[in-house]
């Protein structure tokens, strides 16, 4: 079972994550997501656990409970959706992009801005 694990400290190791989950059970993997820009955590990770009752033993415990000075949020993980990261919305499909802008009088343009009238 896949496991999220969120408001982790910045300085949360995967490591630390690992030994966490393994008091419950048989962890395949365990990873804090890391920014490629910065190369600093982003507060966030996943935990595999082979055995679905271990894993919803951990997912019990370990919610709302104290790691590296942070209260963290532990639950199942939901199956990734194309396109998209948690906190980030969805990719849109087709249509034109457009939005505000400069208008002058008699053109097209972004629409919804400023409107020019001299």
């Amino acid at each position: 079972m896949n496991i999220f694990v969120a408001k982790l400290n910045f300085k949360t190791t995967s490591e630390q994550l690992l030994a966490l989950f393994e008091q419950f059970g048989e962890v395949t993997s365990a990873k804090v997501i890391i920014d490629k820009l910065t190369n600093r955590s982003k507060g966030y990770g996943f935990v595999e656990m082979a055995n679905e009752t271990e894993a919803y033993a951990a997912i019990n415990d370990l919610n709302e409970s104290e790691l590296d000075g942070s209260t963290i949020v532990v639950k199942k993980a939901r199956p990734k959706t194309e396109g998209a990261e948690p906190g980030r919305f969805p990719r849109r499909e087709g249509g034109s992009g457009g939005g505000g802008g400069y208008r002058s009088e008699g053109g097209s343009g972004g629409g919804g801005g400023y409107r020019n009238r001299y």
